[in-house]
């Protein structure tokens, strides 16, 4: 699956931040998935 994070989910991420939801985590996580961050975010 392919997954674009938008800013705020990127940082949340990074910060493992309680605002997103197990299944965010799991999906961005899986080795399988292919993660982008838009390039404005950067």
């Amino acid at each position: 699956m392919k997954i674009l994070l938008d800013t705020h989910v990127f940082l949340w991420w990074l910060s493992s931040s309680d605002q997103l939801a197990v299944q965010a985590v799991e999906a961005i996580g899986d080795p399988t998935n292919q993660v982008y961050v838009s390039v404005i975010t950067l």
